[in-house]
């Protein structure tokens, strides 16, 4: 009941909502597309492909991550500091790791809607990349980690600048760095290894070489799953320590 209870908090808030929703979704990737597509796009190749194919399924993994994030941690961090109602959540019977599952999963259909209206709107840019369920799969995993470390950053925030603050020394470098905008090749080696470990690296480069016809990789699937698992656990273990204090 945690996990649904979680989720349909996250639809009844896209319900009354879903025009902003889709609208600020929709500002970033459309900028992006016809700066770095149609502009920067046109003078330059990074593969043997044309750029906006390189480029779409790196701007589906960074939306699906900025949405899932934000769409948990900026509403749960409001419901705990402005409007402490995240103590009646704490205090009743609801199970708080099956809160905190749900919370991701609810973040992370967020993040895949986003993505879906990317894929829409890069249509019309005449992209030719292929769609199939590990796509999906690769955007929810994508989804569920940053949904879960949104919860992460609500939990821990003191103030709501904080969560501001985490998401420009941690959302915001991943965003440029992680295989999204131009190939890992062209940074540095030591730098290249460090970026290599992130989870946005694995789902941008899973999502490229899925919308290529490449196989895909157990080893990324495992990475985004481990990641997902990881900060879960992390927020579950300070969710109870809050609820301890």
């Amino acid at each position: 009941m945690g996990i649904a209870t979680a989720i349909w908090e996250k639809w009844i808030e896209f319900k009354y909502e879903w025009k902003k929703i889709t609208a600020a979704a929709l500002v970033s990737p459309v900028l992006y597309m016809i700066a770095l597509g149609w502009g920067l796009g046109s003078m330059t190749r990074v593969t043997d492909r044309p750029y906006i194919d390189f480029l779409v399924p790196g701007l589906i993994a960074m939306c699906t991550m900025n949405n899932s994030f934000s769409a948990v941690a900026t509403a749960l961090n409001v419901q705990r500091i402005f409007e402490h109602s995240f103590e009646q959540i704490i205090i009743s019977p609801t199970s708080l790791p099956q809160y905190v599952l749900g919370q991701a999963i609810g973040g992370a259909l967020r993040g895949m809607y986003s993505g879906l209206l990317v894929l829409l709107i890069s249509l019309p840019f005449g992209i030719g990349i292929r769609v199939t369920p590990a796509f999906f799969l690769v955007m929810f995993l994508n989804g569920v980690a940053f949904g879960a470390l949104g919860v992460l950053a609500a939990i821990l925030a003191n103030t709501h600048a904080d969560v501001g603050r985490f998401s420009t020394f941690v959302i915001t470098p991943m965003t440029f760095l992680c295989n999204t905008l131009f190939p890992l090749n062209r940074i540095p080696g030591a730098i290249q290894l460090a970026i290599r470990f992130l989870p946005l690296t694995h789902a941008s480069s899973q999502l490229r070489g899925i919308s290529y016809g490449e196989p895909v990789s157990l080893l990324s699937l495992g990475v985004l799953a481990a990641y997902a698992a990881l900060f879960v656990g992390l927020s579950i273990f300070f969710v109870n320590k809050r609820k301890n204090l």
